[in-house]
């Protein structure tokens, strides 16, 4: 398991939960920041269910569950930025590390398609 990817989905999550706090705090939004908050911290959760994943392909599909959280949660942040939650700096920032996640968690799923498949062919 990649220890990067592991740290990087904690470290958005923790930014996630502090994010969600101050929105709910500070600027009286509910809906959005709970959506957020519920999808960026799954992909560490999914991410952390796939190091004792039963096979190959559980292993596969929990990080392609994390993969569609983090799709979710780039979106769940433009629609803050778009409406003005959140500033261009905060915005710029976490979207930053949340298209890193994504990377990430994309060569993952492709190494792991690939080895599977090499594992089949023999």
């Amino acid at each position: 398991m990649n220890s990067v990817m592991v740290n990087k989905s904690k470290a958005f999550a923790i930014r996630t939960i502090k994010l969600y706090k101050h929105l709910k705090d500070n600027k009286q939004e509910f809906v959005i920041s709970k959506q957020l908050l519920r999808s960026g911290t799954s992909i560490g959760a999914n991410i952390a269910e796939s190091r004792y994943a039963a096979s190959k392909s559980d292993f596969t599909n929990k990080l392609s569950i994390a993969l569609k959280e983090a799709n979710e949660s780039e979106y769940w942040l433009e629609l803050l930025y778009e409406t003005d939650y959140i500033d261009k700096k905060e915005f710029d920032s976490l979207i930053s590390d949340i298209r890193e996640l994504l990377k990430l968690l994309i060569a993952s799923i492709k190494t792991s398609k690939i080895i599977k498949s090499e594992r089949s062919d023999q």
